[in-house]
């Protein structure tokens, strides 16, 4: 293989096997638009919503990295996602509706103690996601639809089939709950003026970044991820400046709200263990979106140095952004609070960061921690529209949706997918119902359960792909990333999961504080259960394919796959530690830290 006058050559080689009867194909570069940039910019604009070119499939393409080179690859996604742009998505996607608002029910139905321990348990599932995840992308980083794709591949396509699907629902429902949420927000200042005033300033801000390209969702993410992780950090010291008696007018609180009302809401043990139930759901709905940073894969300018270190930094968003702040809300906010939303007796519910300070009268702060939430709602809502027509373009592409909607422009926009995501979001406008925090309830019993079966599906597929690598006789230093959990963390998270799946089924037929079961309140809370067996179902008889589990021997390990030198990576590792031993205490620190 001849390389152009002056080009360095590569330091290894690196396959990518892709199968040849994909017709997916890429776009990576500019190339072939170069009489565009001679044109005028309103031109350019209006042609970069034209479909992306299919050029003839290569033997080698630009898909680069530093030291490696790809065979075959297939991605019309525009790389245009930076490394530092994925580290926040580790650090921040997801810190939203779930973590600052939605938690307000759940300390006010279970109380702090429930809190911090459900978190705690799903906090060990989260991280071997995470790193399941990361394996699996640094593997297969130019497979379409990514993670998505694994449950079809090492599972079943009826699994695969129906996870993704409400894998989908659950991100385009999401669009109008964060616009409901930012509407609820508002009101802690101004409830004179209609919602759908606010709604329609945020739908058509968001629409407008989405529709620049993934360069502008990533530095839109980027900005809101940042205000989001400094107010994470300005809470947890003015929470223990609070408890400590630093400001407020309640002097020393320490651990007082855990005795009086209590850490728990319940007084029987059956009922406190049924307060952590309830929360489980709702920590898995605060850490959804932990796992988007691996759908970007296809838009990363080099993911297999930028997954593992997001993947490794992610340990900090688990123990200081959610299990820190759990712990602090708990000291500083009685679950008694009628301003806590789900509880009732006030006419204005707040988020429990915002009842922190407010609460206490501490001035001006509450207004500032309002104003990162309406943020971090906004970026929740800006992940859901890059997710959502993501997803759906996968779906077309995997034959599990219409075709029309596989259309990706020259800017690596899924158009058709986006616009159809744009219009659910105007169920949005439910805000400026009287029924809004019904709608809202609503949309998070769809939001919330949907991640266990995605999170399910990433660990299961994790688990099934190291047998049949092992049952296939392949070799694991090819992989470019190791999950440092392994296969025994996959493993326990699904049978950790299968708990929460029986636990949420208690908790939806008899919710905590309430002496009768109603198919309302079931709904509620396992709203997801019949969508997810009505589709997995629903395509085995369509099909007529009643597989369950592909066998290891089959499983077509190769396709998409991507093959590292294993001499290549131990001397860069080799070579890093070296350079490491020379560096300062600083250099080390920073590498031990990221």
């Amino acid at each position: 293989m001849s390389l152009p006058k002056g080009e360095k050559a590569p330091e290894f080689m690196l396959t990518d096997l892709s199968s040849q009867k994909d017709n997916i194909s890429f776009q990576n570069s500019d190339e072939g638009y170069s009489s565009e940039a001679r044109q005028g910019l309103g031109r350019r604009f209006v042609d970069s919503f034209r479909r992306a070119k299919e050029p003839v499939a290569d033997d080698e393409t630009n898909d680069l990295e530093d030291g490696t080179q790809s065979l075959k690859s297939n991605t019309q996604m525009k790389k245009a996602m930076k490394s530092r742009h994925v580290v926040m998505m580790s650090l921040g996607t997801g810190i939203g509706t779930g973590l600052l608002v939605a938690n307000a029910s759940s300390l006010s139905r279970s109380g702090p103690a429930p809190l911090v321990i459900a978190y705690g348990l799903v906090s060990f599932v989260t991280y071997f996601m995470i790193q399941a995840a990361g394996e699996m992308a640094v593997t297969y980083p130019t497979l379409p639809g990514n993670f998505n794709a694994y449950q079809s591949i090492f599972i079943s396509k009826a699994y695969g089939f129906a996870t993704v699907w409400l894998f989908c629902i659950q991100w385009v429902t999401v669009l109008p709950l964060e616009l409901i949420t930012a509407s609820l927000t508002i009101k802690y200042w101004n409830d004179s003026i209609s919602p759908a005033v606010f709604v329609v300033i945020f739908y058509i801000f968001l629409l407008f970044i989405h529709f620049f390209g993934v360069r502008a969702y990533g530095e839109a993410e980027f900005i809101f991820n940042s205000c989001k992780i400094l107010m994470v950090a300005g809470f947890i010291i003015f929470s223990i400046v609070l408890n400590c008696g630093g400001a407020g007018d309640s002097g020393y609180i320490g651990g007082k709200y855990w005795h009086d009302p209590g850490a728990f809401t319940s007084d029987t043990n059956i009922g406190r263990f049924k307060g952590i139930c309830y929360v489980l759901v709702t920590a898995y709905f605060s850490y959804g979106g932990t796992e988007l940073y691996v759908l970007s894969v296809n838009e990363q300018e080099n993911p297999r140095k930028s997954t593992p270190a997001a993947a490794k930094q992610s340990i900090y968003r688990i123990l200081i952004i959610y299990l820190l702040t759990m712990i602090l809300i708990g000291f500083n906010v009685p679950h008694n609070s009628d301003q806590l939303m789900g509880a009732g007796g006030s006419a204005t519910h707040a988020s429990p960061y915002v009842l922190a300070a407010s609460i206490h009268h501490v001035k001006v702060v509450p207004h500032i921690i309002n104003a990162v939430i309406l943020i971090s709602v906004t970026s929740v809502a800006n992940s859901a529209l890059y997710a959502a027509p993501r997803l759906l373009c996968s779906l077309a592409k995997q034959g599990y949706a219409p075709k029309y909607l596989d259309y990706i422009d020259r800017e690596g926009r899924p158009l058709r997918a986006l616009c159809c995501c744009a219009i659910f979001g105007v169920i949005g406008f439910a805000a400026a119902s009287k029924q809004e925090e019904q709608v809202f309830t609503w949309l998070a019993a769809i939001a919330g359960l949907s991640e266990l079966f995605t999170w399910s599906g990433i660990l299961l597929s994790h688990f099934r792909f190291r047998l049949a690598m092992e049952k296939q006789g392949r070799d694991l230093n090819e992989l470019g990333y190791k999950s440092t959990v392994g296969k025994w963390g996959s493993l326990y998270g699904v049978f950790f999961n299968i708990l929460v799946y029986i636990a949420q089924f208690w908790v939806a037929i008899s919710p905590p504080g309430s002496t009768e079961m109603t198919a309302e309140a079931f709904f509620e809370s396992y709203l997801a259960l019949p969508i997810w067996l009505a589709s997995f179902f629903g395509y085995m008889i369509y099909n007529r394919d009643f597989t369950f589990l592909n066998p290891l021997d089959k499983i077509d390990l190769d396709h998409h796959r991507r093959i590292y030198d294993p001499e290549f990576i131990k001397q860069e590792k080799e070579e890093n530690k070296e350079k490491l031993k020379n560096s300062g205490v600083w250099a080390r620190l920073i590498n031990w830290w990221c």
